[in-house]
């Protein structure tokens, strides 16, 4: 059974899917509302004043490990799951989100910028939420580079 890696289409179109990632990243981020909105893009702003650009490089240094802990759900859809792989991973958003945040919980563990890991423990509560509603479109990101 092949691996999500090997049905990707990487390295070819790795710059292509990193740029859609960081598009989806931003998306998201003007979405929220509330207080938890102004919060989340508060902390999306320092990100970005801290050092522009950050954000992008941030997913393409994770993009590898994102895959990675995709590929349990992969297996799973190869294995008799739904009809697409996007659809498989929007019934088991809770459990896609807490994978995902897991890669960015260890790398904030391993980083040496202070400032950051700050930010990011502030933001960390809301982080499984924020993810979970992330994922029907990057089911449909995933979805579109799986199919061509």
């Amino acid at each position: 059974m092949a691996k999500l890696h090997e049905k990707l289409p990487l390295p070819d179109r790795r710059d292509e899917m990193v740029d859609a990632c960081t598009r989806l990243l931003d998306e998201e981020v003007k979405k929220k509302k509330g207080v938890t909105g102004l919060a989340v893009k508060g902390g999306y702003r320092l990100l970005r004043a801290f050092k522009p650009g950050a954000a992008r490089e941030a997913i393409d240094a994770l993009f590898d490990d994102f895959i990675e802990a995709l590929e349990p759900f992969h297996q799973e859809h190869e294995q008799g799951g739904a009809n697409s792989f996007g659809d498989h991973l929007k019934t088991k958003a809770p459990r896609v989100a807490a994978a995902l945040v897991e890669v960015t919980d260890r790398r904030a563990e391993g980083s040496k910028h202070k400032n950051l890991v700050k930010a990011y423990k502030k933001m960390r509560p809301s982080a499984l939420r924020n993810v979970e509603e992330a994922i029907p479109a990057l089911a449909v990101l995933m979805d579109r580079y799986l199919q061509g």
